[in-house]
């Protein structure tokens, strides 16, 4: 349980970081990818939040997280299509380089949260691991923190 509240405590203070930095941001394009990663931190934010137990569980909060999750997830590669950058962009150089690994890295975080169940408490925790291992797994190679 103690990894879950530090692994909640990093992601909320990556949206406030993020969110400062997003204000600096000049290029357009770079800053319509930053808020899609936004709209992802906050909707996982929302799910890890009912997870560990610091908000109460809502279905239909859960179903919107999931939704915004779905949209924002299908969305990424026509976001990072263009290789543009700003100093103050997170996106790493390898995704152009290895585009094919960064989109299937996108499609796997769209298989993980369209098998989401937020039907009851028990179905968000069994499926919030595979999401945060997701995006995990793609901000470890194409993240610059």
């Amino acid at each position: 349980m103690q990894l879950k509240t530090l692994a909640l405590a990093a992601v909320t203070v990556t949206i406030g970081a993020a969110a400062l930095a997003h204000a600096d941001v000049e290029n357009p394009v770079v800053k319509e990818r930053m808020d899609l990663m936004g709209d992802i931190r906050g909707a996982f934010a929302t799910l890890g939040g009912m997870v560990q137990g610091k908000t109460a569980f809502d279905a239909e909060a859960a179903a919107d997280a999931k939704a915004t999750l779905e949209a924002s997830a299908a969305m990424i590669p026509a976001k990072f299509e263009a290789n543009e950058m700003d100093p103050e962009s997170e996106a790493a150089p390898a995704i152009w380089e290895d585009w094919d690994g960064f989109t299937t890295m996108a499609s796997e975080l769209q298989t993980a949260v369209a098998a989401l169940d937020t039907g009851s408490l028990e179905s968000v925790q069994a499926g919030f691991r595979p999401i945060g291992a997701a995006c995990g797994a793609c901000h470890q190679g194409y993240r610059v923190d």
